[in-house]
């Protein structure tokens, strides 16, 4: 299995250790990752998008297009990067007038797009295309943690853009937790947002906060020792939001935020310090010491 990784903003300027952990067990599990040299800012789709679509979608076009100069599937990391690409890519693929217009876009710095490739998400990749089955062979270490699954927006919504049929009550990664030997907890409101989409988190930081701390809030309540999300925006909020909770009310949240293959590059034998827990603004290393 072969795709272009989309690594988006966050991960690499941020969160160094979710890139590490991605390329970690995807090379483990057989998959080939191809650098798209030259992305941008996919852009993110709650600001962007809602001051100009045609601005939004070529820009998201161009990297679409970076792919298909690698006749690669384009695989990204985030739940954000994933709604905007997956969106603009059908947009591509079914609306010509708005293909044409985004390649009059990219003529200008003499690129154009196609619409042949697909959009995947990490997720989708591990669960639908290399499986549980395959996923659990390489499995070395049973971890005993409580996780609290965070599945974020972008991942489940629009429905009709997704793969997984219902949205309502996803069950994929929790099932992708709990191969690693952790145990998936349920908790109040485990749908909720993050508190960071739509801008909220540049624009109405309180606001964002206050839905941080009830999140983490049910998570504490429901017995987890940590969160496990799949985006690293999501990533940012729950776990350097807590040092803002810190300051803002003297509380002392602590709860370690694990991105996913940190959590199974864990169980597949990679040192955690190489799936960079530590670097997290919550350090995640003492998880793995008991």
């Amino acid at each position: 299995m072969d795709y272009a990784l989309y690594l988006g903003c966050i991960a690499p300027n941020r969160y160094p250790g979710i890139e590490a952990s991605v390329r970690g067990t995807l090379e483990e599990l057989g998959v080939r990752l191809h650098d798209l040299r030259g992305a941008s800012c996919c852009p993110a789709p709650g600001v962007v998008k809602s001051f100009s679509k045609d601005t939004w979608l070529a820009l998201a076009a161009r990297n679409i297009s970076l792919a298909e100069d690698l006749m690669k599937n384009l695989m990204t990391i985030c739940n954000g990067c994933y709604g905007t690409l997956k969106e603009a890519n059908e947009i591509l693929k079914t609306n010509e007038l708005l293909k044409l217009k985004a390649n009059e876009a990219l003529s200008s710095i003499g690129r154009s797009v196609n619409g042949s490739i697909e959009i995947r998400h990490i997720t989708e990749v591990l669960y639908n295309e290399i499986g549980l089955d395959s996923i659990r062979e390489h499995v070395k270490r049973k971890i005993p943690l409580k996780a609290a699954a965070h599945y974020g927006c972008h991942l489940l919504k629009p429905s009709e853009l997704r793969p997984w049929g219902s949205t309502e009550r996803p069950r994929f990664l929790d099932e992708l937790i709990e191969l690693t030997g952790a145990t998936s907890v349920p908790y109040k409101d485990k749908m909720m947002c993050c508190g960071a989409g739509g801008g909220v988190r540049a624009g109405a930081i309180d606001v964002a906060l206050d839905m941080t701390m009830e999140k983490i809030d049910n998570v504490l309540n429901a017995g987890a020792d940590c969160i496990v999300d799949v985006c690293p925006f999501c990533h940012l909020q729950l776990d350097a939001g807590q040092l803002q909770l810190n300051k803002k009310l003297e509380a002392k949240y602590n709860v370690p935020v694990l991105y996913y293959t940190q959590l199974l590059g864990a169980s597949m034998g990679f040192d955690p310090l190489k799936m960079g827990v530590q670097q997290n603004t919550v350090n995640g290393l003492r998880l793995f010491q008991r």
